[in-house]
């Protein structure tokens, strides 16, 4: 029943389902470049998490939502879930599972 829709809402709504796609892609885009820094820590015994790096991600990530115009807490949020992910993957790795 899209006819009962209106037609901004379903061009919006189309903008919005591109985003999410250019989202996943760069997502992936992102992991394959984790997973290469995670096996180049495994072979130079380098320990899978860096605290530092990561707090002044997390800093950058903060100012560049300020910039956007976006919440920085969630920005925060956001990329402490991606980087509590790679940091699983790059444990993996360090043990032999990937």
């Amino acid at each position: 029943m899209t006819s009962s829709v209106p037609s901004e809402l379903i061009t919006l709504r189309k903008s919005i389902d591109n985003i999410d796609a250019a989202l996943v892609h760069l997502l992936a885009e992102r992991f394959k470049t984790t997973q290469q820094v995670g096996r180049l820590k495994a072979e130079l015994s380098m320990p899978p998490s860096d605290p530092a790096r990561e707090a002044s991600q997390l800093e950058r990530l903060r100012e560049l939502a300020k910039g956007a115009d976006l919440d920085p807490a969630f920005a925060e949020k956001f990329l402490s879930f991606i980087l509590a992910e790679v940091i699983q993957h790059h444990e993996e790795l360090a043990a032999g599972e990937g």
